[in-house]
């Protein structure tokens, strides 16, 4: 509604127009009312009562616009506060939708079991307005890590709350990542060229399997057995997590 301005001039209206009005306004009130049912409803009010049992979509989440990498503006700003505060690692609110805002919409997609395109339509868009909250197995004082090998996403954990999730992927089928219970043994803050590959800033939980930045993050799991992040997600991990942070991997 309006609000009414002590500025609006009203006109008098004359004597005739008065009475005819008042006329007319009896003789409505003689007539009963339609059922409300009866009545259409605007898209508006369709869109303000939210979707009906059943629906995928929302009619505000169909309107916007499509979101994906190489967008720009003000709804790539509120794309990225909104995942930020979700928790997803955007990596900050710049109005770009780069890589970190690509990784971060496939692991909101990964967690709300949609698919992982990367692209914000109207499925990823309803979903974050109604997302899944993941909750983490375990909960430490401190900071914690957990792997989780269903929904391919790291979780950065501290007492008893998830605090931050990145896109990951693990071992593929031929050579998968081992599940179980560790902590961070050894770090590199440096790129290490294994027998397998690249690897940046690996953080050793068991063995030779880490955690590690990575130039390719498909969505799936690809790796020789460790856990992938994006190089990017794991410069803002390297500092939090240290030797003797505690590593859960599942299923």
């Amino acid at each position: 509604m309006l609000p009414v301005s002590p500025h609006v001039i009203r006109h008098r209206r004359p004597a005739a127009h008065v009475a005819l009005g008042t006329a007319l306004l009896v003789a409505g009130l003689a007539v009963p009312a339609a059922p409300a049912s009866a009545a259409p409803a605007s898209a508006a009010a369709v869109a303000a009562a939210g979707p009906a049992p059943g629906a995928a979509v929302t009619l505000a989440a169909a309107s916007q616009p499509m979101l994906r990498q190489g967008s720009r503006g003000a709804a790539v700003s509120a794309l990225q506060a909104r995942l930020t505060a979700l928790r997803y690692d955007v990596g900050g609110v710049d109005g770009i939708f780069g890589p970190s805002t690509h990784h971060a919409v496939v692991a909101f997609q990964k967690v709300n079991g949609l698919v992982r395109d990367g692209i914000v339509g109207p499925r990823t868009r309803a979903a974050l307005d109604r997302p899944v909250v993941p909750t983490p197995r375990y909960t430490h004082p401190g900071y914690s890590v957990e792997a989780d090998l269903t929904r391919q996403v790291l979780y950065l954990a501290r007492r008893g709350e998830v605090v931050r999730i990145l896109d990951a992927s693990s071992g593929k089928a031929s050579t998968p990542t081992p599940t179980g219970d560790w902590t961070v043994g050894r770090r590199i803050d440096d790129w290490r060229q294994s027998d397998l590959g690249l690897l940046w800033r690996p953080n050793y939980f068991h063995r030779g399997y880490a955690v590690h930045g990575a130039t390719s993050v498909p969505s799936y799991p690809a790796s020789h057995g460790c856990v992938r992040v994006p190089v990017r997600a794991m410069d803002r991990l390297w500092t939090t997590i240290r030797v003797g942070t505690p590593v859960h991997v599942y299923r």
